[in-house]
């Protein structure tokens, strides 16, 4: 049974930092792209971070780009998103998301960040 579980959201003040993480079990890690999405409140679900299997590629929607940083360890089979700069506009919820060509894709229960003073 393929889990992806995010962990790491919560309340935090603009200008300050988070990091999500995305533990993956029941697949190959090693196999999967991960990508980060989130969606706010009345706003449909956005792609805002991609890394490729090995690491070697990373992506970054515009509204993220220079503050978040999207890794990933695949000897603990977790993916991690670095978020700096919050800003109130980046509030949502955040999800985790797997995907393997010819396998097909998996998603985490998602985890809120709020960015509020």
């Amino acid at each position: 049974q393929v889990q992806l579980v995010e962990s790491g959201g919560g309340l935090v003040q603009p200008g300050g930092s988070l990091r999500l993480s995305c533990a993956a079990s029941g697949l190959t890690f090693s196999r999967y792209a991960m990508s980060w999405y989130r969606q706010a409140p009345g706003k449909e679900r956005e792609l805002i971070a991609s890394i490729s299997a090995t690491g070697g590629t990373t992506n970054y929607a515009d509204s993220v780009k220079g503050r978040f940083t999207i890794s990933r360890d695949n000897a603990k089979n977790t993916a991690y998103l670095q978020m700096n700069s919050l800003k109130p506009e980046d509030t949502a919820v955040y999800y985790c998301n797997g995907r393997r060509s010819g396998v097909g894709e998996f998603w985490g229960q998602g985890t809120q960040v709020t960015v509020s003073s």
